[in-house]
């Protein structure tokens, strides 16, 4: 009967994708190298396989990592009722930055690919837009200063100093430990919040 070969069919692909994007996730979540040819072997299946129902590994970790992305309100939920802006930007740059290295072989995948081919930065995720909004939430409910221009700088500015690139940069180029790398990032998001804070006019870009 067709029906139940269609449903059949159905079925194995949709176990299929689930195996490769688990398979996906898993890896992500190891910190090392993600690559096709390893998300195809952990899934069982052929690389040709895997890329029939991914076009490229950006596209498939996209998917892959969408559940391991936390909700802003969550990741700074120890800093929820605090209004100091300095703190909730510190901490949000902090948990950001150990998000990174714990999936760092993804999050430089993906990297790689949006700098190949631009147009598909929409496949990364935006969770630092999400934790920069977050910890400057006291500053959108009482300005204490800070225009709508300057609020908008300082957000610019953080998500220049709140980014996986920021990070290798201090990793990889300036060759510091993965410590001292989340450290200084750190460091350097509460200065630039502090002196917005400070100066009322926000940080000039």
């Amino acid at each position: 009967m067709e029906t139940p070969a269609v449903g059949g069919r159905a079925n194995q692909k949709w176990r299929t994708r689930t195996a490769i994007v688990q398979a996906a996730a898993e890896l992500a979540g190891t910190g090392g190298e993600v690559t096709m040819p390893e998300v195809a072997k952990a899934a069982r299946v052929s690389e040709a396989t895997a890329y029939r129902y991914f076009p490229d590994l950006a596209s498939l970790l996209a998917e892959a990592i969408a559940d391991q992305l936390p909700l802003p309100g969550q990741a700074l939920a120890h800093v929820g009722e605090s209004a100091d802006v300095v703190e909730r930007v510190a901490v949000a740059t902090d948990y950001l930055m150990r998000h990174i290295l714990a999936r760092q072989g993804a999050v430089r995948a993906m990297i790689a690919a949006t700098v190949v081919r631009p147009g598909e930065v929409a496949t990364r995720p935006g969770l630092r837009f999400g934790l920069i909004d977050q910890a400057l939430a006291p500053l959108a409910a009482h300005p204490r200063g800070l225009d709508a221009r300057a609020l908008a700088q300082l957000k610019r500015d953080l998500s220049v100093v709140m980014s996986a690139e920021a990070l290798f940069t201090l990793t990889d180029l300036v060759g510091l430990d993965p410590e001292a790398a989340v450290a200084s990032a750190v460091h350097t998001a509460t200065v630039l919040t502090r002196a917005a804070v400070v100066n009322g006019g926000g940080v000039q870009g």
